[in-house]
């Protein structure tokens, strides 16, 4: 068994409620890495397409990597999958904090929980010591009081918790898991499969180190992140995420007024990173072993919104949601609508965009008064914003029809809302802007779990010398490119980082740290003892996203289902980028481009030969047989 690894996987079956472990060998490890990599390969071998999403067959699998719990910078990381409700394909999402490296030093690689039990039901793991303990008396309950329960019951403050609210319960397809009370696995709808299956929370112990092959290399890679931070990502200890807005905004890039401008003028000063960290912000907060502390704690104890910094603060996503795109300007309340939904378990951008969604069916006059019980859902305003949220949260009123996601809420309402989707897959985009980073919007269309942002290109990342200019010369990218670029060279410098982000997201590294490719191999071969090499890093990646890929093909997704919303293609009628054209040819060339990098067909269906290629030989009958 390599180090890096525990070799053991936890199952969970909730119908007979007992438990049981796969163990791997280092062939599966190396082939599949862990993450999405390990969510890939269980959908692929046990959960057919078919199955219902909020049904027993399907499956929720928490998933660590190798590098998940080795104490250096960006390691808090894991990945909850399973079958999405929300798009009906592969479904996954990304999250930090404490409750993963817990796990692993618990001695789990990852859970697979399957079934469904008859009465809510909590996890509780202590190292080895597995129990499925009653949790009827915590359904309907929040996270900070369902951690604090549990806590007391098993009579451990050190506890770690993946947990849902009541919009998980009550099966909501923006729900999120929420991960210390602070962090979310908000997309995909993971929080509805686990409501589904009663589970309303994992409380994990562990007292091992993760075992590594060398330890030395981390200590020196410890000490070199702690200064490359100041100059690679200077504004993230100060403002966190949320100092990126000002940037955007100047740019002509922050999605303002659901998609409709991309600059908020007089209002994004009162919502930055900036002002934040002047009015609100009470400390910076960290995950596992991480140096730079990006995390917002906020507290506001007067006026009409008061905040707790139990539940955190309020990131960049969360800022755009609800605050720029639904052009509310209120701070307190931007802040408040993060706690509710950390509070009660939402992925804030799909609430957020549930709302601007709304707020442009309000304007284009499909909704009005009568339809949300009262609530004046116009663009900037903040009551109505926070209102609004606390009824997704609840599932009442209009949040009821909110709570199943924009796309799906668009065909209940009928009367042309689902024009005003800003979606791919049904997944809502987050706040980056394919109008300002042209190949971003490709990489929202071929993602296999829809818009999403954390497996995709961020062009202006390349537009100059820099680090990140650094990694794109390892690919054999060697020119910088305008952010609009979306010529077949942009196309290869996207295939690249796509892969790198999904190989990240296999072995648990944050992609916020400024890590190049020469430093994640070397941690690679110093945690699991094997001869990594950045080639088979970058094909990790490759795999993973062509796993994903074929699961989507078996659900019948097509070239078709990689979409741009309409709104996408019109340009800004003011702003920075006024006048500018997303060029749609140019588009569907880069998406065609894009497929012939990943050896995948015209109809975006990975070939027998490149499924062969990808070490995922097994599959390659199968995937002929769906072609033809």
């Amino acid at each position: 068994m390599p180090n890096g690894y525990t070799g053991k996987v936890l199952r969970v079956d909730l119908n007979s409620g007992k438990t049981s472990t796969d163990e791997h060998d280092d062939v599966f490890y190396r082939t599949y890495g862990g993450g999405a990599g390990m969510i890939a390969y269980y959908l692929l071998k046990e959960v057919p397409p078919s199955v219902d999403a909020l049904g027993p067959d399907n499956h929720l699998i928490v998933a660590n990597g190798p590098l998940t719990g080795i104490p250096v910078g960006g390691t808090g990381r894991n990945c909850i999958g399973g079958k999405s409700p929300l798009t009906g394909g592969f479904g996954q999402a990304d999250v930090g904090g404490y409750f993963g490296s817990e796990l692993k030093r618990a001695g789990w690689d990852g859970i697979v929980v399957t079934g469904v039990s008859d009465k809510p039901v909590y996890l509780s793991i202590v190292d080895d010591e597995v129990e499925i303990r009653n949790a009827a008396h915590l359904w309907g309950k929040t996270s900070g009081p369902t951690e604090d329960i549990i806590r007391e019951e098993i009579g451990d403050k050190s506890l770690r918790f993946a947990l849902i609210g009541p919009p998980g319960e009550k099966l909501s397809n923006i729900a999120g898991v929420i991960v210390d009370k602070s962090r979310a696995a908000g997309r995909s709808g993971m929080a509805a499969v686990m409501g589904s299956k009663k589970l309303k929370a994992i409380a994990v112990r562990g007292h091992s180190n993760v075992p590594v092959a060398d330890p030395e290399p981390f200590k020196d890679m410890a000490k070199w992140v702690n200064k490359a931070q100041h100059d690679r990502i200077p504004t993230f200890q100060p403002h966190g995420t949320n100092g990126g807005l000002k940037s955007f905004h100047d740019f002509g890039g922050l999605p303002t007024r659901h998609f409709e401008l991309g600059h908020f003028d007089g209002g994004w000063e009162d919502i930055s990173g900036e002002r934040m960290t002047e009015d609100i912000l009470l400390k910076n907060e960290t995950c596992f072993a991480c140096t730079i502390r990006c995390k917002r704690v906020v507290e506001i104890k007067d006026g009409d919104y008061q905040v707790s910094p139990e539940y955190g603060g309020p990131e960049y996503e969360t800022v755009g949601a609800v605050g720029s795109n639904c052009e509310v300007d209120d701070l307190a309340a931007v802040a408040y609508a993060s706690q509710v939904c950390n509070e009660y378990g939402l992925d804030t951008i799909g609430a957020g965009m549930a709302i601007s969604t709304a707020m442009s069916w309000w304007e284009a006059g499909i909704i009005d008064a009568s339809d949300t019980g009262g609530i004046e859902l116009k663009f900037g305003n903040a009551e109505a914003m926070v209102a609004m949220i606390l009824q997704i949260a609840n599932r009442e009123g209009f949040g009821d029809i909110l709570a199943n996601g924009s796309a799906k809420a668009a065909e209940i309402v009928g009367k042309g809302a689902p024009d005003h989707v800003v979606a791919v897959k049904g997944q809502d985009f987050p706040m980056h802007e394919p109008r300002l980073k042209a190949a971003i919007g490709v990489g929202f269309a071929v993602s296999p779990t829809g818009g999403d942002h954390n497996h995709s290109i961020h062009d202006t990342m390349f537009t100059g010398p820099g680090w990140n200019m650094d990694r794109a010369n390892a690919w054999g990218v060697y020119e910088p490119m305008e952010a609009t670029d979306l010529s077949p060279e942009k196309m290869r410098l996207f295939a690249a980082q796509s892969n790198w982000c999904w190989a990240k997201n296999t072995i648990g590294m944050c992609i916020f740290l400024p890590w190049d490719l020469d430093h994640i191999t070397e941690m690679m071969s110093a945690a699991t003892g094997w001869n990594y090499s950045s080639y088979e890093l970058m094909q990790l990646g490759e795999r993973v996203v062509t796993m994903a890929r074929i699961y989507n093909t078996r659900a019948g997704f097509t070239a078709a289902d990689d979409s741009m919303p309409e709104r996408i293609f019109k340009p800004f009628k003011t702003g920075p980028l006024a006048d500018f054209q997303y060029p749609r040819d140019e588009w569907e060339e880069g998406k065609r481009v894009y497929y012939g990098l990943m050896g995948w067909d015209e109809a975006g269906i990975p070939t027998r030969d490149a499924v062969i290629a990808q070490g995922l030989g097994e599959f390659a009958d199968e995937i002929e047989s769906v072609v033809t």
